[in-house]
């Protein structure tokens, strides 16, 4: 049996705002996609896909996702030191951006990361709900 490997960021992207949708309890529960670019064409510095609200809409805008022609990524607005710990832990490509205020860039270059990336949104979106 032959397995295709997913390495389009724009397929990437549209998994992971799958997966923020499919769920309807918990963190996961209270997210939602915002400001979606339906017709967003992947650039090599990436592109502005959509970003990732808390409380179901938008009220804070925790994450950005950008796609690339080979991969995605997630800019992490809230949470970068949860996002920079979860991601390394889930064997993602991870990093600071050094911008005020900061954030944590976390690469998805596979659609098998995408279940790992969810968890980093999970991640931040619990530590939101804890420390709020």
């Amino acid at each position: 049996m032959v397995e295709d490997t997913i390495t389009d960021g724009k397929r990437i992207g549209q998994l992971l705002s799958s997966e923020i949708h499919g769920h309807e309890r918990g963190a996961l529960g209270r997210l939602s996609v915002v400001e979606a670019e339906a017709d967003v064409e992947p650039t090599e510095f990436g592109a502005f896909a959509y970003g990732i609200g808390h409380d179901g809409d938008g009220a804070t805008r925790i994450a950005d996702v950008y796609v690339h022609p080979d991969r995605a990524h997630v800019e992490f607005r809230e949470g970068q030191e949860t996002a920079m710990d979860v991601a390394e832990n889930e064997g993602l490509r991870v990093r600071p951006k050094a911008v005020e205020p900061p954030r944590t860039l976390a690469f998805i270059e596979s659609g098998a990361e995408v279940k790992g990336a969810l968890r980093v949104v999970r991640a931040v979106a619990e530590g939101i709900e804890e420390s709020g």
